[in-house]
């Protein structure tokens, strides 16, 4: 069975590693782990215990830099780290500075960029790409082929919808005045937004707001109401049954 793994790496009891993967140096893999075919995981990486990691999977690479990108440190980020009972998917890429709570889900596909924070038993959904310096809640569910840019901040509970996207840039890209304006998306504890939304530059979804499939969200959602439409503007209440209070 052809695989590399580095001598100073540790690993667990009852630990399954398949075809050509790679185990970095001074990785450490907690017990009971599974461990997919051509899955590479970078120096230092911690992956908890009872973790999944599906093939072709790659745990703690360091971020590339584009000679114009806005992002100009070169230093060497510390190490991945993959909490107890996770389960990351076939061609997922976990980036070297993340850190991942017990019991999450990062699903087929899904990119984690560096300087990400990932709470307890969160969904990273197919296809989803975090960005860096993103910090996403317990329990928040973000759905297939959704974008959180940037400097995002998604609170316990909240929910993204599949193909929705945020933005941190209102100057799309032109004039140097932008890099001084960045600012991400912030979503609220229990806050929602549906299908294929799309949310402006530092927008706040408070709590239990919805946002309603499609819509374009030009202004902050205050806390327990709907908006809908391109912009959107307020369409009512979050009816009282599905406030995050009433939840189980």
């Amino acid at each position: 069975m052809e695989r590399h793994i580095s001598s100073s790496a540790h690993m667990g009891e009852n630990v399954s590693i398949g075809y050509n993967a790679v185990i970095a140096e001074n990785v450490i893999i907690g017990d009971d782990c599974t461990i997919g075919h051509n899955v590479v995981i970078y120096d230092g990486s911690r992956i908890g215990r009872g973790v999944r990691i599906d093939d072709n999977a790659v745990i703690g690479k360091q971020p590339m830099r584009a000679a114009n990108s806005i992002f100009k440190t070169g230093d060497v980020l510390p190490p991945a780290s993959i909490g107890d009972y996770c389960i990351v998917g076939t061609s997922a890429v976990v980036y070297a500075g993340a850190n991942i709570g017990e019991g999450v889900l990062i699903a087929d596909l899904a990119t984690v960029r560096e300087n990400v924070s990932i709470d307890e038993h969160a969904i990273i959904g197919r296809g989803v790409a975090v960005e860096n310096y993103c910090t996403i809640g317990a329990y928040c569910k973000i759905e297939t082929n959704a974008y959180i840019t940037a400097y995002s901040n998604i609170e316990d509970r909240a929910f993204v919808g599949p193909g929705v996207v945020t933005t941190n840039d209102n100057f799309v890209g032109r004039t140097e005045e932008r890099f001084k304006h960045f600012k991400g998306v912030t979503v609220k504890r229990g806050g929602r937004i549906a299908a294929h939304a799309t949310i402006l530059p530092g927008k706040v979804i408070n709590e239990d707001g919805l946002v309603a499939a499609g819509s374009v969200v030009t202004k902050d959602v205050p806390a327990k109401k709907i908006v809908m439409g391109t912009p959107a503007r307020k369409a009512g209440d979050v009816p009282e049954e599905q406030l995050l209070e009433k939840q189980k």
